[in-house]
């Protein structure tokens, strides 16, 4: 190792002490109020035991997580929905009369249940899958959490009794504490202003050393408050009954005695907490990753999310996430790397260590206050700016749902109530949107087999029989009524209609059944329906063929629905049965055409067929063969006697684009013959073919001689080109509408 790069190591590792420092400041002060919030739901006897809780819990996070989740920077601790949902099943279970001394356990259990189901999530490749959850279901869910916590942290700044509601305690003067009042609202004072004033120390550090600064001044006053014992306005001593190791392994032997009746009790809490945390942790992730420039892999990161909260229950502490606050602390306090999280846990520990006598001192009226700061900042007073615009007050809704159901009910059905309007929302965002992507008759879009004008003008009165029209998303209950609102129009004029679904995502039985009913209605027009660009394999892994097989809808005795690989080929299927029905015939395998057949000459009179006869001369290709390929130099102009020719575009990697496919009378090759340049494709003969070639030298030596030939000749081709050209202008229209 040079020098260099010893003083950059140096560097890196003082900016993650510092980063780790700092953050360590600002996630220590939360994980004890979070602790304490939890324990004091059980009992406001316990407040010291959650103060540990949080600490341990900040301390076992903080030195597994950075390994076993690889963030770079990434702090987790103790968190706002981890507390909500801890305290609100603590609540819950206390109502339910279970014994106090249970409570405890099952709420480790509940932490272990949502570390191994975080595991799984990694595991089962979950990370991407959780960031799509709606957010006004994410933004419902949190600032219902937000107002739990304040709902619960009103009581303890007021320093009601445990057995008082808040309703009746802000009736009650008589029951509030002053001194814990007047603590809490100096802490919430210096936690909102602390920003303002400096950006060197933590606004949660600031907030709480002026709470207890505070609270020993008025301790001046009234000498009662600077008792510990059984005094309801401090923390209270911290310390467990239990050595740490003994602790370790009473958690390790209470696996033993879990039985099916607890994990009932605590599963749905279990599973809320997991998505909470890992939300929260992706969340912070996607913020992080923009700050310094990186990409989290979230799978790995709730894997090891999952292990950093086992081995939390494993020390016996709360459970946590990737958190925002300590997080963005530690980046702009230059940490930077994986070591500056364990950096944070090592910090913690010796504040377990070394701090724990003066924490106990810690007014529950400031962690109250830290907490009412937290809430209020969690809950999204943004959604209120939903209520300005029509378009945005369903999200509204959904957001005031998820928070009232949160407050009325509880958490758990708050997370139903969550994933129901998740559905309603995807439901809402698809019928939004067509699922018909465009729609378009024979008149204006045609397959890539060149018609002849005389095929052309039939085409162009009868093309309204068959329809064209291009799917797209997903085709389920919830799209396909307005899909057959679009296409009734049609369904009482068409014989044919093709389907498209080369961008069709997902198909449901309702959609099935309703190209059921088109099909029949076709058929009573004496059609049918098509489909053609079927995916073998669609996003969500559905074999779409293989689906329609099963429903029946196609693959039955008698079935006449027909696939195609390609739409150009179900295209021109249409075209043959228009043209069919018109009285036209397939001629392509007839004898070979003479010069006055071929539909360009027509009328042309003896006196220039003759002419054209001297220049012209006959040629051969068999299936396969190439007429001409792309870059070759030519002047000839091709006219089809006999069989069919198709223009290929080479592409890149040996691959081609089908432009064209000329028949009988037909004639191709122009470009070339009137530009004399090179020939812009290939062109391949896809039947054997009888050509009449006329070469642009040839034709000028005789031109020269008679102008009325050259004069007919270009004036034929310019109008067959014009012609050409203007359906092209109206199909690309068609198919370019927006």
């Amino acid at each position: 190792m040079n020098a260099s790069t010893a003083k950059t190591s140096e560097f890196h590792l003082i900016n993650d002490v510092w980063g780790g420092l700092a953050s360590m400041l600002v996630a220590l002060p939360s994980s004890i109020a979070f602790g304490v919030l939890v324990f004091s739901a059980i009992s406001p006897e316990l407040a010291g035991q959650g103060a540990l809780v949080g600490m341990i819990g900040a301390a076992a996070l903080g030195l597994v997580a950075p390994f076993a989740g690889g963030t770079p920077a990434l702090i987790t601790a103790p968190c706002a929905p981890a507390a909500a949902v801890l305290s609100g099943l603590a609540i819950t279970l206390v109502n339910g009369h279970v014994p106090a001394e249970r409570i405890p356990g099952l709420l480790a259990l509940t932490a272990l249940l949502a570390a191994l189901f975080q595991a799984l999530y990694g595991l089962l490749k979950g990370g991407q899958l959780i960031k799509y959850i709606p957010y006004p279901v994410v933004s419902g869910y949190l600032s219902g959490v937000g107002l739990i916590i304040a709902l619960g942290q009103f009581p303890k700044l007021l320093g009601l009794p445990g057995d008082t509601e808040l309703l009746q305690g802000l009736r009650s003067p008589e029951f509030w504490k002053w001194p814990g009042i007047i603590v809490g609202i100096v802490t919430i004072a210096v936690m909102l202003l602390a920003g303002r004033l400096t950006r060197k120390i933590p606004a949660a550090i600031l907030a709480l050393v002026s709470g207890v600064v505070c609270y020993l001044i008025l301790g001046l006053f009234d000498r009662s408050l600077l008792t510990i014992e059984n005094n309801p306005l401090v923390i209270g001593p911290i310390g467990s009954s239990t050595p740490f190791l003994q602790n370790v392994g009473d958690r390790f032997g209470s696996l033993l005695t879990i039985n099916l009746d607890d994990i009932k009790l605590v599963i749905y809490s279990a599973l809320a907490l997991s998505v909470l945390l890992s939300i929260d942790t992706l969340k912070t992730g996607v913020v992080l990753g923009a700050l310094t420039r990186t990409r989290p892999n979230s799978n790995r990161e709730l894997f090891g999310q999952g292990i950093a909260n086992l081995s939390s229950f494993v020390a016996g502490g709360m459970p946590g996430a990737g958190t925002m606050g300590p997080t963005l602390v530690n980046v702009t306090s230059g940490g930077r790397r994986t070591l500056s999280g364990f950096i944070e846990g090592v910090f913690v520990v010796l504040a377990i260590l070394f701090l724990s006598p003066l924490i106990a001192w810690v007014p529950i009226g400031a962690l109250a206050g830290i907490l009412l700061v937290v809430a209020f900042r969690m809950f999204d007073w943004e959604a209120f700016g939903l209520l300005k615009n029509s378009e945005t007050r369903l999200d509204f809704v959904v957001i005031a749902a998820v928070v009232i159901v949160a407050e009325t009910v509880g958490l758990i059905s708050a997370s139903a109530t969550g994933i129901g309007l998740a559905i309603l929302l995807f439901i809402r965002d698809q019928i939004r949107g067509s699922v018909l992507r465009r729609r378009a008759t024979l008149r204006v879009i045609s397959s890539k087999t060149r018609r002849l004008e005389s095929e052309r003008s039939i085409l162009d009165e009868h093309g309204v029989d068959a329809a064209f029209c291009e799917l797209q998303g997903n085709l389920f209950f919830g799209t396909t009524d307005n899909l057959f609102t679009e296409l009734e129009p049609d369904l009482k004029v068409r014989k044919w209609m093709l389907f498209d679904l080369r961008r069709v995502q997902s198909m449901d039985y309702t959609a099935a059944h309703l190209f059921e009913q088109i099909h029949e209605r076709l058929k009573e027009n004496g059609g049918g329906l098509l489909f053609s660009g079927m995916p073998s394999r669609l996003p969500s892994r559905q074999d779409l063929h293989g689906y329609m097989k099963k429903v029946g809808l196609i693959g039955g005795d008698g079935d006449d629905i027909r696939i195609f690989d390609i739409r150009d080929e179900a295209l021109e299927w249409m075209e043959t049965r228009i043209l069919e029905a018109a009285g036209w015939t397939r001629k392509a395998e007839s004898a070979a055409l003479g010069l006055d057949q071929i539909e360009l000459f027509s009328g042309c009179g003896d006196e220039v067929l003759d002419a054209l006869r001297e220049c012209i001369v006959e040629r051969t290709v068999r299936a396969g063969e190439n007429v001409f390929r792309h870059g070759d130099a030519g002047d000839e102009i091709f006219f089809v006697r006999r069989g069919e020719v198709r223009i290929l575009l080479p592409l890149k990697g040996e691959k081609v684009h089908h432009l064209a496919t000329f028949g009988r009378g037909d004639f191709f090759g122009e470009m070339a013959f009137l530009d004399r340049g090179t020939r812009s494709a290939d062109a391949e003969a896809k039947t054997d073919c009888d050509l009449y070639v006329l070469s642009r030298e040839e034709f000028d030596r005789h031109a020269m001689k008679d102008a009325v030939l050259g004069e007919r000749v270009f004036e034929r081709i310019a109008r067959a080109v014009s012609l050409h050209l203007r359906h092209t202008d109206t199909e690309v229209r068609a198919l370019e509408e927006r």
